[in-house]
């Protein structure tokens, strides 16, 4: 089995807990008799409206958690946004890739929805995605979400798993269907949102060769791709280039870097305090 459960043991000890002074959780979406969260950072609305952040978690679209992009969350929060992260369906029993693209795309629809009570400015709704959930991201943005769904206004991707076409892995959570229709770099030739990716150069699962040709392509078409590349380094910005699945060594400074190049893209678009 092809490793996308990338991050699993990594972000499982670095799972986050928040006090209810900091984080709401609340119900966007119900399937079945399966609610679906959203943590809302922080928890007491603001005096204006904010650039919110939805943020979707790794982990191979079958394993992971919100609380694994805490650390981010309070990044974001900082910055002066509503950093949000998302639950989403996880792949197995049924449930597929595609059923996870749903999620995040009702998910960006209940911000919107509820902008005026969350505090949230409708037209500045980000999507922050790590590994799997950049696809989620990405391919919302661009245009894959059921009935034509909005997703997000701006990206920001971190070793975004973006070249899904032809990977026998997703094929296989999709029951042998095709991924391209989800692929984000398939859609990238009709453009998107500006877009910002971190990533490490030597990444051997979702690969630098995807994320530059991505880039490409939103560009070609007019958009916005800041592609900030870490060489030496492989998923997630790991360190240990053996072990890319499950044994990480997050190098702390080009993680510093990585954040510190996302805030400024923010910041270029509008999207912090000071905006």
């Amino acid at each position: 089995m092809r490793a996308w459960i990338a991050g699993v043991v990594m972000a499982a000890a670095m799972a986050g807990t928040a006090t209810a002074q900091e984080v709401s959780v609340e119900t966007y979406r119900t399937v079945g008799d399966r609610a679906l969260a959203a943590h809302v950072f922080p928890a007491a609305p603001s005096d204006a409206p904010r650039a919110a952040a939805l943020i979707f978690h790794g982990g191979g679209w079958v394993a992971g958690q919100p609380e694994w992009t805490y650390g981010a969350a309070r990044i974001l929060t900082g910055q002066g946004l509503r950093a949000i992260p998302i639950q989403y369906r996880l792949s197995g029993d049924g449930v597929t890739p595609a059923d996870a693209l749903s999620d995040a795309c009702a998910a960006f629809a209940w911000v919107r929805e509820n902008a005026g009570r969350l505090g949230v400015d409708p037209e500045r709704v980000a999507g922050y995605g790590v590994s799997a959930g950049g696809h989620l991201v990405a391919a919302a943005g661009l245009g894959a979400c059921p009935d034509g769904a909005k997703g997000p206004d701006l990206m920001l991707l971190w070793s975004p798993a973006v070249d899904l076409a032809n990977d026998g892995w997703v094929r296989r959570l999709l029951g042998g269907a095709d991924p391209a229709p989800i692929s984000p770099l398939s859609l990238a030739d009709r453009g998107g949102p500006p877009t910002a990716i971190v990533q490490g150069e030597e990444d051997t699962l979702t690969r630098t060769v995807g994320a530059r040709a991505f880039c490409d392509a939103l560009k070609a078409a007019g958009g916005v791709c800041d592609l900030h590349l870490y060489p030496g380094l492989g998923h997630l910005l790991t360190r240990n280039l053996a072990n890319q699945e499950s044994d990480f060594d997050i190098d702390p400074v080009a993680d510093r870097d990585g954040d510190a190049k996302l805030n400024a893209f923010l910041a270029a678009h509008g999207y912090t305090a000071a905006h």
